[in-house]
């Protein structure tokens, strides 16, 4: 057997044992319900723990929360309009501390369907996915709010008093937050096109001047501010992160 004949049979041998399904067994669409059914259960109960718990610390976050608005006062304009701002805080801070069990639940339903080829892909992307977004949580938290809210004081400083509503900061603050954490998923988005042979890293590239363009609208739709700092900032990492992503894309061979 030549040397050509025997790649090519242990190619075909490689790509059979990466694309069968270890452990296959068969369920019906009632089985699958009902397993999604407590995964999603599950899951519940994490963010309610979550939740519960961080209102039970929720003073310690709402003042690191409050920490980049140095020299404000935060005034409560409503009665009980603090009690539910902690509510909130405690709603977005319980969800994140209980994403990495959702994150778990997820794999544990999908995991049973994939290939050996599909795991390989699965893991890598989910710890990826999960660092990006803890990225994103802090660039947020010491560069763009910083950022907005510096602008916002300096704007007005000689003529008014900096006195804020704490409900519409907390709503500020953790809309930025959490919308940076989101577009710092773009590196994964890219990196399973690339994968899955639907975008060349070519391609990618190729498409720069709209990338440019994207980014800046990006910057605009998902900073609440309308201050240019805050804006250019998101746009700048965004594009890092979109060529980051292309390279990330090019060293896969794709």
């Amino acid at each position: 057997m030549s040397p050509v004949e025997t790649n090519t049979k242990y190619d075909r041998a490689e790509n059979h044992y990466l694309n069968e399904i270890p452990d296959e067994k068969e369920m019906s669409i009632f089985d699958h319900l009902e397993e999604l059914r407590w995964r999603i259960f599950y899951s519940l109960i994490a963010v309610g723990v979550g939740i519960i718990g961080c209102f039970i610390f929720v003073r310690p976050i709402v003042e690191a929360l409050q920490v980049p608005a140095q020299g404000v006062k935060f005034l409560q304009l409503a009665p009980g309009e603090y009690f539910f701002v902690s509510i909130k805080v405690a709603g977005y801070s319980g969800l994140l501390v209980a994403s990495p069990f959702i994150v778990y639940q997820i794999l544990l339903f999908i995991l049973p369907g994939l290939t050996r080829g599909e795991r390989r892909l699965l893991v890598p992307v989910m710890v990826g996915s999960t660092l990006l977004f803890g990225v994103g949580l802090v660039f947020a938290y010491y560069a763009l709010v910083p950022a907005a809210l510096k602008f916002f004081i300096n704007y007005g400083e000689d003529v008014v008093e900096q006195m804020w509503s704490i409900d519409k900061y907390f709503r500020f603050v953790l809309l930025l937050l959490f919308s940076t954490a989101l577009a710092f998923q773009i590196p994964i988005i890219q990196v399973l096109l690339g994968l899955l042979g639907i975008v060349s890293s070519q391609t990618m590239i190729s498409g720069w001047r709209y990338i440019i363009l994207g980014s800046v609208v990006l910057g605009a739709v998902l900073t609440p501010s309308t201050d240019p700092m805050t804006q250019s900032l998101l746009a700048g990492a965004v594009l890092g992160l979109y060529f980051g992503g292309i390279g990330v894309v090019k060293m896969l061979g794709r």
